[in-house]
């Protein structure tokens, strides 16, 4: 039976192109927790074994089971490694610890805890928000560990889902116990995937440029703008966010794909950066609450400009009307103004242990837009940095290095804007 938490080792490995962690799972427990557009798996209600379920496009049976045979042999082995992307969840999100885990995921395939009126009480102790998030740290002996917290599932395949789910397929129950190697990419954005399974593919053999665009909704070659997915479009925005000079990102975003030396000493001579990721998340929930609907509702039943999703299910995302209409330049105004006056009343007065500059002060900045901000300035239309630095210099004597905001979590970032917002008051 799989239980959760899991922790393994795991190796840093930095290069050229990425940097990932090499670790060994069990096949039963990557079965938990990992997903890819085309297949998930589910535990049979015996608790044993697996069933695999299909949920972008038709699976290719024939090679899960001529995959399942071949792991039924004595001789089963898989050296290549299965690739992952963790912490993204299947609705296009990178998940951010705002969804505390439920008691099913927290405890896997075990038996879910006691709910009696014992246990639920008043005077029972309760129990802090579990998060969800894969996590890796220093084990201090030159080595990591990697934690998997829930039977979430949180891991993108990348590259390897038949292998994988082909051990659903095969009849010695034992092999779910097999080790796998597996190389895992901590909160690659969707388009970064595409990219690494387009890279993946095409240095090791030649593959047909439609089965990327399906398997990830991205082709390799160059799109016109209104064809932009929102996950696109908010890599493209964060990337010109991280090169603009007059940008207070500039050289602070932490770019995953290859850099050239230039940008690598942007970022060196910067004193606080963040991930893509959290730029990336920031900027896409400005138009997208389910990027992945989006995304399948723009190439069905073939590739469509942002104008077929007027006909979507309604999003109540503050710049939708601006994302459909292709107002690509009003939300990177709005976006960078506001930045600046967070550069103007935060980040160039805060000291360095100030958690304003840290992920989960970013992130609580980027929330504070989208709930509070970005909905006045486009109903007012004002775009300009003023005003959004004469609202949040309500907020400026908030010390944000203090024992009060010491917790690096999801409750941590909740906490952070719970008190901009306070301090801030209505905007009119």
């Amino acid at each position: 039976m799989v239980e959760f938490p899991f922790t393994t080792k795991a190796i840093l490995v930095e290069q050229p192109l990425y940097t990932f962690f090499a670790a060994v799972i069990p096949a039963d427990t990557l079965l938990t927790v990992a997903f890819s557009d085309a297949m998930q798996a589910k535990m049979k209600p015996d608790g044993i074994g697996y069933t695999v379920e299909a949920t972008q496009r038709v699976v290719q049976s024939k090679r899960l089971e001529q995959i399942a045979r071949y792991i039924d042999r004595e001789d089963a082995a898989f050296p290549n490694a299965v690739i992952l992307a963790a912490n993204f969840r299947q609705d296009g999100m990178i998940e951010d610890d705002e969804n505390p885990a439920s008691d099913e995921e927290l405890n896997g395939a075990k038996e879910a805890p006691d709910k009696s009126v014992e246990a639920t009480s008043a005077n029972a102790p309760v129990a802090a928000p579990v998060s969800r998030r894969w996590i890796v740290t220093e084990d201090g002996c030159g080595g990591y560990d990697l934690t998997i917290p829930t039977a979430a599932q949180l891991a993108a395949v990348i590259d390897g889902q038949h292998r994988l789910f082909a051990f659903a397929e095969a009849d010695r129950v034992e092999r779910l116990q097999m080790n796998l190697l597996c190389s895992i990419f901590i909160d690659l954005p969707k388009p970064y995937q595409a990219q690494l399974f387009a890279t993946i593919n095409s240095t090791q053999k030649p593959v047909d440029k439609s089965l990327t665009y399906e398997l990830f909704g991205y082709n390799i070659d160059e799109e016109q703008p209104e064809y932009w997915s929102p996950d696109k479009l908010s890599v493209f925005l964060s990337r010109k966010l991280g090169t603009d000079p007059a940008s207070p990102l500039r050289g602070r975003i932490i770019i995953a794909p290859k850099k050239d030396k230039a940008l690598e000493q942007l970022v060196a001579a910067q004193d606080w950066r963040v991930s893509t990721a959290v730029v990336v998340e920031g900027i896409m929930k400005l138009f997208s609450s389910n990027p992945k609907r989006d995304t399948q509702l723009m190439l069905t039943p073939s590739r469509n400009t942002r104008s077929v999703l007027i006909e979507g299910p309604r999003d109540r995302s503050p710049l939708r009307a601006p994302y459909i209409e292709t107002n690509d330049n009003l939300i990177y105004t709005l976006v960078f103004n506001y930045l600046v006056a967070c550069e103007e009343v935060f980040w160039s007065r805060a000291g360095e242990k100030s958690f304003i500059m840290r992920t989960v002060g970013v992130q609580a900045l980027f929330d504070l837009l989208r709930r509070v901000f970005a909905p006045v300035a486009l109903e007012k239309r004002v775009l300009k940095k003023e005003f959004f630095a004469e609202h949040l210099s309500r907020a400026a004597h908030i010390d944000f290095s203090g024992d009060a905001f010491k917790n690096a979590s999801g409750s941590g970032r909740s906490f952070i804007r719970r008190t901009l917002e306070e301090a801030i008051g209505p905007i009119l």
